[in-house]
């Protein structure tokens, strides 16, 4: 019986020896062949996942948004992130995490936190593609807001594709429709908002690391709407916790992919594939909300991709130009 007894845990023991020896080949061949990939290749890959998970962001807030309010929503979304980003902020410590630049983490923290309750509003309340595309016109803006904040000088031919952008999301609006839809006045001001708070991430990037930035935005997008929140509470139950927990775990796993992406590839090889959202809108909004596709959504999502697309090219030409051959 102990000899039986014997076998049978030296048996156990084997196989589990020979299935990690296995997983561990698996995981250096796979390794090995990402490591091969170029840079460009693996930024469309990280950028690919992360325009998953935002549309799947949506598809949650889409369905919580009926029952919670938006003030709720971005609480979870702000403190699951945090919880998550804690180890990065440890490593730091409280040495690096100081920052003699609080007014303009504030000024931005603010208008990011406004662009996000824009954003969650506008899902809510329109179809998916809809409020996806304008959300797409925010490089329009920031062609626009760095002209005042950054004194750019902006070229003729980006101005006519700004402008053209913008025609696309007065199509989208639908302005011989009746009365325009306010919620997409909503969107295009969260459009705005977003694109003052990336302006705002520029003037501090020579001073303020990414982690710093992030660290204040979470803790002062928590400290804005905990009261707010509170205030229009509605207790969850059940799987809601685990729906308003992974509205902030798919979006910070989506900004860890986007981060990576732009790490790794050139911005106009990996840039464009960010539009694969709104093909991701469209279907989900389709399958689970029933939402159907018109005339107006087409033409003026078309118009803003294609502009912002122009834009985000003509950004990368001049890059390009201005950093001179690598020598």
């Amino acid at each position: 019986m102990a000899e039986s007894k014997f076998c049978y845990k030296a048996l156990v023991t084997t196989g589990e020896y020979r299935i990690t020896v296995r997983l561990s080949a698996t995981l250096s061949r796979a390794t090995e062949r990402w490591s091969r990939l170029s840079g460009n290749i693996r930024g469309i890959l990280w950028i690919s996942v992360g325009t998953v998970l935002f549309a799947l962001t949506d598809v949650v807030v889409k369905t919580l948004g009926r029952t919670f309010h938006p003030f709720e929503l971005g609480l979870f979304r702000y403190a699951i992130g945090f919880l998550m980003l804690v180890p990065v902020f440890i490593r730091m410590g409280p040495s690096q995490l100081k920052t003699k630049r609080i007014g303009l983490h504030l000024t931005r923290l603010v208008m990011a936190t406004i662009a996000q309750l824009g954003i969650f509003v506008s899902i809510i309340n329109m179809k998916l593609a809809d409020a996806t595309a304008i959300m797409f016109s925010k490089p329009l803006f920031t062609t626009v807001v760095a002209v005042f904040i950054l004194s750019e000088l902006v070229a003729a031919r980006r101005w006519a594709a700004t402008a053209i952008g913008f025609l696309g999301v007065i199509i989208m609006m639908r302005p011989g429709s009746g009365a325009i839809d306010p919620v997409a006045l909503i969107a295009v001001a969260a459009a705005l908002t977003f694109a003052v708070a990336n302006i705002l991430i520029r003037l501090m990037s020579t001073t303020e690391p990414p982690s710093r930035i992030l660290f204040y935005y979470h803790i002062g997008g928590m400290a804005i709407l905990i009261g707010p929140a509170l205030w229009v509470w509605r207790m969850p139950a059940g799987i809601e916790w685990g729906l308003l927990a992974l509205i902030g775990i798919l979006t910070t796993l989506a900004m860890i992919c986007f981060v990576r992406a732009y790490s790794v590839g050139e911005a106009n090889a990996v840039g464009p594939i960010e539009y694969i959202r709104l093909i991701y809108a469209g279907l989900l909004g389709y399958f689970i909300f029933s939402e159907t596709l018109d005339m107006w959504t087409l033409l003026g999502g078309t118009i803003i991709v294609g502009s912002t697309l122009f834009i985000a090219r003509d950004e990368a030409r001049r890059a390009g130009g201005q950093s001179g051959p690598a020598g």
